[in-house]
Protein backbone atom coordinates (compact mmCIF):
# COMPACT_ATOMS: atom_id res chain seq x y z
CA UNK A 1 0.00 0.00 0.00
CA UNK A 2 1.62 3.49 -1.02
CA UNK A 3 2.23 5.78 2.14
CA UNK A 4 -0.35 8.47 1.05
CA UNK A 5 -3.11 5.79 1.48
CA UNK A 6 -2.17 4.66 4.98
CA UNK A 7 -2.45 8.86 6.19
CA UNK A 8 -5.87 9.63 7.14
CA UNK A 9 -7.07 12.75 4.74
CA UNK A 10 -7.74 15.74 6.97
CA UNK A 11 -11.64 16.70 6.59
CA UNK A 12 -13.28 19.64 7.64
CA UNK A 13 -12.07 23.11 8.58
CA UNK A 14 -8.76 21.64 9.82
CA UNK A 15 -8.44 20.78 5.80
CA UNK A 16 -7.23 24.52 5.34
CA UNK A 17 -4.39 24.13 8.10
CA UNK A 18 -1.62 23.40 5.99
CA UNK A 19 -2.70 27.06 3.20
CA UNK A 20 -3.18 29.28 6.01
CA UNK A 21 -0.15 28.44 7.88
CA UNK A 22 1.67 29.10 4.46
CA UNK A 23 -0.05 32.44 3.42
CA UNK A 24 -0.33 34.11 6.76
CA UNK A 25 3.04 32.39 7.95
CA UNK A 26 1.98 31.61 11.18
CA UNK A 27 1.68 28.13 12.71
CA UNK A 28 -2.27 27.53 13.60
CA UNK A 29 -1.60 26.91 17.42
CA UNK A 30 -0.50 31.11 17.03
CA UNK A 31 -4.43 31.51 15.41
CA UNK A 32 -5.90 29.52 18.21
CA UNK A 33 -4.63 31.20 20.77
CA UNK A 34 -6.03 34.85 19.57
CA UNK A 35 -9.51 32.64 19.04
CA UNK A 36 -9.70 31.82 22.21
CA UNK A 37 -8.72 34.96 23.96
CA UNK A 38 -11.75 36.10 22.41
CA UNK A 39 -14.01 33.97 24.51
CA UNK A 40 -17.21 34.29 25.40
CA UNK A 41 -17.71 36.01 21.82
CA UNK A 42 -19.89 34.48 19.27
CA UNK A 43 -18.56 32.69 15.92
CA UNK A 44 -18.72 35.21 13.64
CA UNK A 45 -17.63 38.08 16.17
CA UNK A 46 -14.44 35.92 16.96
CA UNK A 47 -14.36 35.55 12.27
CA UNK A 48 -14.88 39.14 12.05
CA UNK A 49 -11.54 39.59 14.37
CA UNK A 50 -9.67 38.01 12.76
CA UNK A 51 -10.97 39.08 9.26
CA UNK A 52 -10.20 42.80 10.29
CA UNK A 53 -7.36 42.84 12.95
CA UNK A 54 -5.32 40.18 11.37
CA UNK A 55 -6.53 40.00 7.76
CA UNK A 56 -7.53 36.90 7.15
CA UNK A 57 -10.05 35.95 4.22
CA UNK A 58 -13.61 35.12 5.82
CA UNK A 59 -12.87 31.26 4.89
CA UNK A 60 -9.64 30.89 6.65
CA UNK A 61 -11.14 32.71 9.66
CA UNK A 62 -14.21 30.99 9.62
CA UNK A 63 -11.97 27.57 9.43
CA UNK A 64 -9.58 28.38 12.15
CA UNK A 65 -13.18 29.42 14.73
CA UNK A 66 -14.62 26.08 13.66
CA UNK A 67 -12.33 23.89 14.38
CA UNK A 68 -10.83 25.96 17.56
CA UNK A 69 -14.29 26.49 18.61
CA UNK A 70 -15.18 22.33 18.57
CA UNK A 71 -12.10 21.21 19.60
CA UNK A 72 -12.89 23.12 22.56
CA UNK A 73 -15.96 21.23 22.92
CA UNK A 74 -14.43 17.81 23.86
Amino acid sequence: MAEKDQVAKVKGPASYFPSIEKKYGKPIGEWQALVRAQAGKKHMEIVDFLKTEHGLGHGHANAIVAATLSEDKK
